[in-house]
């Protein structure tokens, strides 16, 4: 049933509104779900970000202006995100929660319960975010070896590394003291255990290839679905899984609400990957990352050899990057549409783990998002 949506739009159990060309905008369909549980997201982790300590940071962090430190880049989508994609795993967290309910086991505790969202559970997702919003923090320290004088002045980048490393440190002690407060022990090993893939995924996409210079990494797709999972699937994943625990939901809802996370967050780093290939508003010369999915597999497609011949032939006096180039060439291959096949399939998947939730407006809302990030022109 969901797959057919997925096509072609239509209005399903729950109240599914579809999402075919013409359909709500990203943003409608995010400010629809805070209504849905009961408070914009968009301000979760304000809380902590407004604290004194973290205050007195952002204060230093204004030295930065008029350098290109990354750290700034990052404190400005805190402000301006206007996709609110900086909070979707704290609203995902929440929509899980109240689709799913209350467990049979939990039923005389509705009483501590807000919008159908047990407290414990908003408690989560707002961890989630802070743990989230610290690892795009910590991504803000640049290599001081590869930096140019336009950058700005040395000193100045080695204090906003200094920066990055405190907030993003602050940040995540705030989750880590906040996830002990649950006083859960499954939840607590299941976000420290994505704290792990986190890591580990960072490391892997920070790892540089052994072939000077070379600008791609030598990965197949499936290898580029495990990394993504680790770096950006995982948190969201366990934390929908840590909230069913939180309800006390039996192992088999706890696995549905994992898959959910696990594929709706593929999917949306899928989405966001083609945009440079699909947005019709692009510049011709927008940077795109090399290892992204539909560079991965063009290059599957073409074979390494052929495909490192293009970005050589691409790279013009002083190894500057003609992306126009680059990217009709990829446009050309089949790494593009089949990209966009991938990220329907993981859509599909997320929809398909929905069927085991009661029909709600809080299901339709999951739907929804699925929906937006599954829809291109």
């Amino acid at each position: 049933m969901w797959a057919a949506l997925l096509r072609r739009g239509g209005r399903g159990a729950g109240g599914l509104r579809g999402l075919a060309s013409g359909g709500p905008s990203w943003s409608q369909v995010v400010s629809e779900a805070e209504k849905i549980v009961g408070y914009p997201t968009s301000f979760m982790s304000l809380r902590c970000l407004l604290s004194d300590e973290l205050s007195n940071i952002a204060m230093q962090v204004r030295k930065l202006v008029g350098t290109k430190h990354p750290l700034l880049d990052t404190a400005r989508g805190f402000v301006y995100d206007s996709r609110n994609n900086l909070q979707m795993r704290g609203l995902v967290i929440l929509l899980v929660s109240k689709a799913a309910g209350p467990s049979t086991a939990e039923l005389s505790f509705q009483h501590n319960m807000v919008s159908g969202i047990y407290s414990s559970q908003r408690s989560l997702a707002e961890i989630t975010e802070l743990i989230h919003t610290a690892f795009l923090v910590h991504r803000g320290i640049v290599n001081i070896g590869e930096l140019k004088s336009c950058d700005g002045p040395l000193k100045d980048m080695q204090f906003g590394n200094k920066m990055a490393v405190l907030s993003g440190d602050f940040l995540l002690a705030n989750a880590c003291t906040s996830l002990a407060q649950l006083q859960n022990t499954k939840v607590v090993e299941l976000i420290s255990s994505a704290i792990g893939d986190l890591v580990q995924g960072i490391y892997y996409e920070n790892s540089k290839s052994s072939e000077e210079n070379c600008l791609t990494d030598d990965i197949s797709i499936s290898r580029w679905k495990e990394q993504v999972f680790l770096s950006h699937s995982a948190l969201l994943a366990k934390s929908c899984q840590a909230a069913m625990e939180l309800a006390k939901h039996s192992a088999e809802i706890q696995d549905v609400a994992f898959q959910y996370g696990k594929h709706m967050s593929m999917s949306h780093k899928l989405h966001s990957d083609l945009q440079p290939f699909v947005k019709e508003s692009s510049s011709d010369t927008m940077a795109f990352s090399l290892n992204s999915a539909p560079a991965v597999l063009h290059q599957e497609f073409l074979g390494r050899e052929a495909w490192i011949k293009q970005i050589r032939e691409a790279q013009g006096k002083g190894n500057i990057m003609d992306y126009k180039k680059l990217r009709e060439a990829i446009k050309a291959g089949k790494g593009v549409t089949s990209a966009i096949d991938l990220c329907r399939c993981h859509g599909n998947r997320a929809l398909a783990a929905l069927e085991r939730f009661p029909p709600s407006e809080a299901r339709a809302a999951l739907a929804n998002i699925v929906c937006a990030m599954t829809r291109f022109s």
